[in-house]
């Protein structure tokens, strides 16, 4: 599969208000993550999936992680995704009966109660209510083993005793820019949510927010993909000016965004 959905040829869709994520999708971006491939790296080396594992990512997208975890050859991998085009994307990727995409909700997969022994999910949780993001963490306590692992490779705000009016802030113009609800939180935020679903704190792992930045573009997506992806942008001005706004938001606050990744194991009992 070509992880690249960058239909730039006669973009139709009204790229004022298209979600920014599938703007640099469309213009050929692979990695949408916060902290970069980098971290999602460096959760998965902490996940340390291996041929006994059972699997679960939350909302996939483009599949660059699936791809990374399915050649960890896990006991069987699920991804549930909720949008259509994305999830036929991805089954392209799989292989055999164990590995399968589900059309669904990351905050009700319809899986047996504890029935995997991972779960991660990317880049999603921040763009969720805080009654979806307790949800959504929820759901992947039910569904994992006690003792099971759960990542998450999120935006986070900093530092963790930021003024609670500029957290709204930050968060209100990150959605503006993007067109896409964002509410990012502290790293102790997530953490406390984490706890209060019933999980244990492993690791927490912090990245520069330079999703848009030259040096991270190159890291990302290697010399040709970062060259493909300025193409694009200089053959399509409106995009390319939506993006550049979304690069002024990230720059105006970059000593208060970050990426940050969390592992986390489930507890014997939610209550202890």
């Amino acid at each position: 599969m070509n992880d690249c959905v960058c239909e730039t040829k006669g973009l139709k869709e009204d790229v004022s208000k298209m979600p920014g994520h599938w703007l640099l999708a469309k213009m050929g971006k692979k990695v949408l993550r916060p902290g970069g491939l980098e971290l999602t790296q460096k959760m998965l080396g902490e996940l340390d999936i291996g041929a006994k594992d059972d699997v679960v990512e939350f909302a996939p997208g483009l599949g660059i992680t699936a791809k990374m975890v399915i050649e960890k050859n896990p006991a069987s991998f699920i991804a549930i995704e909720k949008d259509e085009a994305a999830a036929m994307r991805l089954r392209s990727l799989l292989k055999g009966k164990k590995q399968t995409c589900n059309l669904g909700l990351a905050e009700n997969t319809g899986l047996p109660a504890e029935s995997v022994t991972v779960a991660y999910g990317e880049a999603m949780l921040t763009m969720q209510s805080e009654k979806k993001k307790r949800e959504v963490i929820g759901e992947a306590a039910r569904i994992l083993k006690p003792g099971g692992r759960y990542g998450i490779h999120e935006i986070c705000i900093m530092p963790d005793d930021i003024d609670d009016s500029l957290q709204k802030m930050i968060g209100g113009e990150l959605s503006s820019a993007i067109k896409v609800n964002a509410s990012p939180l502290t790293v102790k935020q997530w953490e406390q949510m984490l706890k209060d679903e019933g999980f244990d704190i492993q690791r927490v792992i912090t990245q520069p927010f330079f999703l848009l930045e030259p040096k991270r573009l190159l890291e990302d997506e290697g010399l040709f993909g970062a060259a493909r992806f300025a193409f694009n942008l200089l053959s399509h001005g409106k995009a390319r000016r939506r993006i550049l706004e979304m690069k002024s938001v990230f720059r105006k606050y970059r000593a208060n965004l970050s990426g940050v990744a969390i592992i986390a194991t489930k507890r014997n009992s939610k209550n202890n």
